[in-house]
């Protein structure tokens, strides 16, 4: 029943962001169709993700911080959705989990790698928790630059990249200065698709 409902409101969804943002979406073929990945897009609004979301044809599940599941309702579209918090210290060790479950599974995963939205620009630093994930798990990160300032009737871009492969670094999943290098190379990479002119 989940299933049917998530499919239902997607296709609601789906219908209002196009009419509303005219999304258009570069590199469709770099999504797997079958296999795990994880989607790591740049964070320009609250709605990025819902685009993002609505907008592939294969599920999407993402995780978020713990701080939006703020009532019932948001708890009970999550579940819909496949939105799962990301907890803060120990806990977040069960983010991790779920995150590994669902990629063994098969199935795709976004994860923001500012954490926040414009964090480049406020100066936050990048998390390196999705190079993490891609090194444990063995499956690849597809950068997305998103386009777009989420304006009524604007269009929105989605630029998406070609999957980068963390297999040869399947030691060094602890080693905390390799996951920050890692974490900003990725970074440019997704910088540099928000900023192609597509």
């Amino acid at each position: 029943m989940k299933e049917i409902i998530r499919k239902i409101l997607k296709a609601i969804f789906k219908v209002v962001a196009i009419m509303l943002y005219r999304p258009k979406i570069v590199g469709k073929e770099n999504i797997p169709q079958n296999s795990a990945a994880i989607i790591c897009p740049n964070h320009v609004h609250a709605l990025d993700s819902v685009v993002i979301v609505v907008m592939s044809k294969r599920k999407v599940n993402v995780l978020a911080k713990e701080e939006l599941f703020i009532n019932g309702f948001v708890r009970w579209v999550a579940s819909v959705f496949g939105i799962y918090p990301v907890k803060k210290g120990k806990k977040s060790l069960e983010s991790m989990k779920v995150s590994l479950k669902l990629l063994k599974n098969n199935e795709l995963l976004m994860i923001f790698p500012e954490g926040t939205r414009k964090g480049l620009a406020k100066g936050v630093k990048p998390k390196d928790g999705a190079i993490k994930l891609a090194i444990r798990s063995g499956v690849p990160i597809i950068p997305v630059g998103v386009q777009g300032n989420f304006k009524l009737f604007r269009k929105v871009k989605l630029n998406i990249g070609k999957p980068i492969d963390y297999n040869k670094f399947n030691k060094e999943a602890n080693n905390k200065e390799i996951l920050d290098n890692l974490t900003k190379e990725l970074m440019d990479e997704i910088v540099k698709l928000r900023e192609d002119n597509i």
